[in-house]
């Protein structure tokens, strides 16, 4: 944003002003839409709960000794908290629909390419993705429509119709949805029923519902932090001190800057995974490590392509739990990670997938249900949410 502190909740860029809007930011401004503020975020986005940011961590709005999720946690949480009516996120395993779903809102991750990607401050660029997130279907899609379109400062970005919230329709008769056995193991029993419910409430309304397998599921986590850690630790090198952000002071060769500036000013989770990645990248572990992550994630793009012969969009939880406490995963970074094991995959394939909220459990906590489908198939996805919200109750926090 610029003209506006732009920090990713890291300590290496707590001062930094850019000198211009990212693309997605500015199509928002040309529409109308007004800043209210900047929100917080794991540090570049590494982190499913908001807890990594220099800044400290924010809170669940439903429960304040709660996790919001993240890294997208902060937009989800002024949404959430009615401090926004709206708010953009990034996505790169799920950091827009896992918050989406601990915070009782619509959060929608666009298929790559969508959503041109200048301005967004890199993590991994290929699993990277700008999307929205709103209270309701309707406003989450009609931001994505503002942000979506190619656009010539990103290559990627793809010249594609876009029109999520023109002539929708809410019937859901005819369509085909999977649902992956794959998705429904270790689930908490409350997420469970109310996935059911609604499955049931869908087939009512007359959508063909059948099982379906995606069999390499179990292999997207390792998959995707070898590919994610790597990219990340190339795309992070540039936070030297010598160009902008954080410079260490008193120093007196090169060496001493690098190290300085990089161990005073990145977080023990962007470490670690700098660590991970350029181990991963290294001379005799390349093949071993990033080379079988990158032949494993044409498993599972395969495996998705071959489910959306047969179906038009695949149900799953967004997550496998409700919102857990602050602080009770921090010390575990492989329990942290498995938080993201149901939503990644989204994102290795590059489809569309979003979070829509269907109830809370027995503590009052919201529960999300995802929605992924075929590459550019946003309004199907976002139409099969429409028809959900419309049978399930809003979900506002006690604040």
């Amino acid at each position: 944003t610029r003209g506006l502190r732009t920090t990713c909740g890291s300590g290496i860029l707590r001062n930094f002003i850019p000198p211009y809007d990212a693309t997605s930011y500015h199509k928002t401004k040309q529409m109308g839409f007004v800043t209210l503020g900047k929100t917080n975020m794991d540090e570049f986005a590494m982190g499913s709960t908001n807890e990594t940011s220099f800044f400290g961590p924010v809170k669940n709005p439903h429960d304040l000794s709660r996790v919001p999720g993240g890294s997208s946690g902060g937009s989800a949480s002024a949404v959430s908290a009615m401090m926004a009516p709206a708010a953009l996120g990034s996505d790169t395993g799920g950091s827009i629909r896992l918050p989406a779903s601990f915070c009782g809102v619509v959060g929608i991750k666009p298929t790559y390419g969508r959503v041109s990607r200048y301005g967004l401050v890199a993590f991994a660029s290929s699993l990277d993705q700008i999307g929205t997130i709103a209270r309701t279907v309707h406003d989450a899609a009609l931001l994505l429509e503002v942000i979506s379109g190619v656009d010539a400062y990103d290559s990627t970005s793809l010249d594609r119709e876009v029109d999520f919230t023109g002539d929708s329709d809410v019937a859901v008769r005819g369509i085909r949805i999977g649902v992956p056995d794959e998705y429904f193991s270790g689930i908490s029993p409350d997420i469970k029923d109310a996935i059911d419910d609604v499955i049931k409430g869908l087939e009512e309304h007359g959508a063909v519902i059948e099982n379906i397998s995606l069999r390499y599921t179990e292999y997207a986590i390792p998959v995707y932090y070898l590919i994610a850690t790597a990219e990340a630790s190339s795309n992070l090198a540039r936070y030297d001190g010598v160009r902008y952000g954080y410079r260490s002071p008193n120093v007196k060769k090169l060496t001493e800057l690098y190290e300085k500036t990089r161990s005073e000013g990145f977080g023990k989770e962007v470490k670690r995974r700098i660590i991970l990645g350029t181990f991963s990248l290294s001379s005799g572990y390349y093949d071993a490590y990033y080379l079988k992550a990158l032949k494993g994630r044409t498993l599972i793009i395969d495996d998705f392509r071959n489910a959306f012969s047969k179906v038009d969009a695949i149900i799953t939880p967004t997550s496998p739990t409700t919102a857990f406490k602050l602080g009770e995963k921090l010390s575990d970074p492989l329990e942290m990670y498995l938080s993201d094991i149901l939503t990644i995959s989204a994102n290795l394939a590059a489809i569309p997938g979003l979070s829509v909220p269907i109830g809370k459990d027995r503590d009052g906590l919201p529960i999300g249900l995802q929605i992924m489908g075929d590459h550019f198939q946003e309004k199907t996805i976002l139409n099969i949410a429409r028809a959900i919200e419309e049978s399930c109750d809003p979900i506002t926090p006690d604040i």
